[in-house]
């Protein structure tokens, strides 16, 4: 783990070993044929979001308290993405978004 707290906001959940066996899916929602979870570690005190089944152009988003981390799914084929970490204090709320090209949005929280 190289990072927790605000030294995470905006950095890759991967790169700075947060994922993996350090995080769990929190919450979860369908938005259209894709699958939005919000994924949280607490051995970092930080949370992302990620979007799989989804389609070129989909975005995903996650949400704590002001801070607000986005990313596109590319158009190279790739039908998964996920979004840099957001710093979350103990018991603080997340909520991940996915907004598709066509207008369909569908939001969940912890």
């Amino acid at each position: 783990v190289r990072c927790t707290g605000a030294d995470c906001d905006g950095q890759d959940p991967e790169r700075m070993g947060c994922g993996g066996p350090h995080a769990t899916t929190v919450a979860r929602v369908r938005v259209g044929t894709a699958l939005v979870e919000v994924r949280r570690s607490s051995v970092c005190a930080a949370a992302w979001a990620r979007i799989t089944g989804a389609a070129a152009g989909d975005e995903v988003s996650v949400r704590a308290g002001a801070a607000v981390r986005a990313e596109r799914v590319p158009g190279s084929g790739d039908t998964d993405a996920y979004t840099p970490m957001v710093a979350v204090p103990p018991g603080g709320g997340v909520r991940a978004c996915a907004s598709r090209p066509d207008g369909t949005e569908g939001c969940t929280g912890e």
